[in-house]
């Protein structure tokens, strides 16, 4: 979905934003929302239980209008991960050798 910018009005002593109608019926948000404050960012959502899905067609309709380009994945089909064993009982290993890091004594100031 193409982001879309909301002007900030002063409603009394608060702030608000006017959330469009298609938005709106898009995720049947009528009297009430649920506000979560995330690490990046604000997330809306409705107040009754609701899990909206989109159709195949929807979904691609969604996916051609964002013209992302899918081909740098085709670079993944010979990556060779589809051959290895997927063994949860072996060892794990950490990718990088912990590093030679030791704090410094004193504050900085």
């Amino acid at each position: 979905m193409k982001p879309v910018e909301l002007k900030v009005s002063r409603i009394g002593n608060s702030r608000g934003i006017r959330i469009p109608a298609p938005t709106l019926e898009r995720y049947d948000i009528r009297e009430r929302v649920i506000m979560e404050e995330r690490s990046d960012g604000i997330l809306l959502r409705p107040a009754k239980a609701t899990n909206p899905k989109l159709s195949w067609e929807e979904t691609a309709s969604e996916m051609a209008n964002a013209n992302e380009v899918w081909r740098d994945w085709d670079t993944t089909l010979a990556d060779g991960l589809d051959t290895l064993p997927w063994d949860s009982s072996a060892k794990r290993q950490i990718a990088e050798a912990k590093g030679k890091y030791t704090a410094r004594k004193g504050r900085r100031k």
